[in-house]
Formats: structure tokens, C-alpha cells, sequence
């Protein structure tokens, strides 16, 4: 790996920017270069959330994505919105529990995972981007499993081991559905 490029998206709500910050934190305790981009809109929950990641093992000479190795879209706006983003060949991860429309690219490989519903089975909803983490990390094999919990310690803390442990759950489920696919 040189380097690797996601455009994560999805509203506000659904955990985009915590998702990017937790994979470009896994990036750095790897010892690798990382960058995290967010952006959204002025109504944060509900509105337009997402976020460009870079980790490589060079220095990152730009933090913005124009052309991703992969996209990960959590609703059907940001589908229609960055598709176009996906490179020939990449990946473009759909969450099917809430997008039943196909994408109209030919050229990349479409992973179609139904993380809320996956997150439903587990019984918290919030973890709906856990599980889409799970299946680009098992995908990319940017960063270990190990690193992205290590990465969700640091941000939740020890007294939140219970999220810990619903969150892994997550993360491999994530990882299972995107091999059944494969």
C-alpha cells in the first residue's frame, strides 16, 4: 500500500466524521501518514455530513479527494453525489439497508452492505457506521482491525467498554458481509 484515498458520506447523525477520524487515527498509530478533511452542512444532524481520508506511507501532500480509491455512502444523496468520485477500478461501498438504487457507474466494484440493518440485529442503530468500517477495512486492509478498537478506546475512553464491545460486533459483522460478497 502507497496510499489509499476514501471519501466517506452520508447525513449528519450517522456517524461520518467520527468514522474518518477513526480510521485516519488507526492510520497514525500504524506509524502511517493520515489526513482527515471534514465537512458538512450548517444543519449537522440530519443535514449533509462527510469527510476525505488520506493514509499513506508518504507524507499526504494534500488532505482534499477528488479521485478516491474508495467511497463510502451511508444515504442515497451522497450516492448521487460522489460516486463520480470513485476511480476506475475502486470501490464503492453502498449501504443497502437505505439505498435500493443501483449506482450508474460500470467501472468499479459496487460492495452493497446492510449495515443499519446489521446494526438493527445488534440493537443500536448508531452502529450502523461501525459496520460500514468494517467491511472497507477488511476491503483495503489499510489498518487492522487492532488499530481501528485501539482508535475507538482512545475517542470513547475506558468507561465506555460496553460501546467498545458493541462497536467490535460491529466492525466484524462489517468485515463478514463484505466477504460473503467477495
Amino acid at each position: 500500500m502507497a496510499e489509499q484515498q476514501i471519501i466517506i458520506a452520508g447525513f449528519g447523525g450517522q456517524g461520518i466524521l467520527s468514522m474518518g477520524q477513526i480510521l485516519a487515527y488507526a492510520g497514525l498509530l500504524e506509524g502511517k501518514n493520515a489526513s482527515w478533511l471534514p465537512s458538512y452542512g450548517p444543519e449537522m444532524r440530519g443535514g449533509t455530513a462527510n469527510c476525505n481520508v488520506v493514509i499513506s506511507d508518504e507524507p499526504v501532500s494534500s488532505p482534499i479527494v477528488k479521485e478516491a480509491d474508495t467511497v463510502i455512502v451511508m444515504n442515497l444523496p451522497s450516492l448521487e453525489k460522489f460516486e463520480k468520485n470513485v476511480q476506475g477500478d475502486g470501490n464503492l461501498l453502498i449501504n443497502s439497508s437505505l439505498i435500493s438504487e443501483n449506482t450508474s457507474r460500470s467501472d468499479v466494484k459496487v460492495h452493497r452492505i446492510p449495515a443499519n440493518d446489521i446494526a438493527d440485529e445488534l440493537g443500536n442503530a448508531k452502529v450502523a457506521n461501525m459496520v460500514m468500517l468494517g467491511a472497507y477495512v477488511e476491503l483495503s486492509k489499510i489498518v487492522t482491525k487492532q488499530s481501528i478498537i485501539k482508535s475507538l478506546e482512545k475517542i470513547l475512553g475506558t468507561l465506555s467498554e460496553d460501546l467498545i464491545q458493541i462497536n467490535e460486533k460491529a466492525l466484524k459483522l462489517g468485515a463478514e458481509s463484505v466477504k460473503l460478497n467477495v
